[in-house]
């Protein structure tokens, strides 16, 4: 079997800056032959607040050649308690009602594939309760078979034992209770997105990918990360036992800069930059 991964596309209708990357996106997925597609998040510019955002992006998603698997990224449904764009019931509503169940679980002969919204992980409430409730019961029922989860947030930057490093990762508490859940259940792969930066690594028996963004790479506005700086995606190739993942420099994709265009598709985003930077 034979998933692509992409993630970080930010497309939009109205902010269309990085919308020119869909089509060499699109092609590269038919050319390679994939089963399937799965979108580890950050679908759009401002789903989180913009409807249209959302339906247009999805009917863009919807009209490739093959399956598509999405779990949604912060700047679709929000982010944590105190951000600009918290996650509520009503930006989770959107996008349930838009594009579907924001956290699921799919077979695939040997395997089973797991999306999680891993921007309810450190809400500290019941949506977030009802999710590990949720993964505890699907893991336990595998039958057997191996495990990949994909996510939007890795689940660590530069060291799997690290502090809360705030918007980049999962916080310490929900990790270490996913390091148990995937410790006792065969978890092959934890693949996600987010950072803007391509990295492979490996921790406690599970392969760990960060998948690039199809969009744009970030170059001072924030801090170096570990792996590389480019826009693609991820070809997967699932064996009976074993997963091989391959990191694409997709062709036909243009590097966008974001702190080019940032004060043009996140506003707010650069006031801050610039009254932290006074």
């Amino acid at each position: 079997m034979k998933i692509v991964q992409i993630s970080d596309t930010h497309l939009s209708p109205s902010k269309t800056h990085f919308n020119d990357n869909w089509e060499p996106v699109a092609r590269w997925i038919e050319t390679v032959g994939a089963d399937l597609v799965v979108h580890t998040g950050d679908l759009t510019i401002d789903g989180a607040d913009q409807e249209d955002d959302i339906a247009f992006s999805v009917e863009l998603i919807r009209r490739l050649p093959v399956p598509v698997l999405i779990v949604p990224g912060n700047h679709d449904v929000g982010h944590l308690p105190g951000s600009d764009q918290p996650v509520d019931a009503e930006r989770l509503a959107r996008w349930r009602k838009l594009v579907g169940p924001d956290y699921w679980v799919s077979d695939h002969g040997k395997w089973r594939l797991i999306g999680l919204n891993s921007l309810l992980l450190g809400l500290d409430d019941a949506e977030e309760e009802k999710q590990f409730q949720w993964l505890e019961q699907v893991l336990a029922e595998r039958s057997g078979r191996r495990v990949a989860l994909f996510a939007h947030k890795p689940l660590f930057v530069d060291d799997p034992a690290e502090g809360d490093t705030g918007y980049w990762s999962v916080r310490p508490r929900q990790r270490r209770r996913l390091y148990e859940l995937m410790a006792r259940s065969d978890v092959a792969l934890h693949a996600s997105g987010h950072l803007h930066w391509a990295w492979r690594g490996h921790h406690a028996g599970t392969d760990l990918l960060w998948a690039p963004p199809t969009s744009f790479i970030i170059d001072t506005l924030e801090r170096e990360m570990p792996g590389e700086r480019l826009v693609g995606g991820v070809l997967h190739h699932f064996g009976d036992e074993h997963i091989e993942s391959e990191i694409v420099a997709v062709p036909g994709l243009k590097p966008y800069v974001i702190d080019h265009v940032i004060h043009e598709v996140y506003p707010h985003h650069a006031r801050k930059l610039a009254e932290a930077a006074q």
